[in-house]
């Protein structure tokens, strides 16, 4: 009844162009580096926070 691929109607908007193998490879940079960062900044964030406490306490 329907054939697959064949007849569009013509306002269907054209399809964006997927990504370029660098627009990928910068893509998955991005990510790796806020991945790593979702586990280092915490640790780093308490540390300032736990060093500040202590020069309070100094003081």
């Amino acid at each position: 009844m329907f054939v697959e691929g064949g007849w569009k109607p013509s306002w269907e908007p054209p399809r964006k162009p997927r990504l370029t193998k660098r627009q990928e490879s910068v893509l998955l940079w991005i990510i790796g580096a806020n991945l790593l960062l979702l586990l280092v900044a915490p640790i780093g964030g308490a540390t300032v926070f736990h060093a500040l406490l202590a020069m309070m306490r100094q003081g």
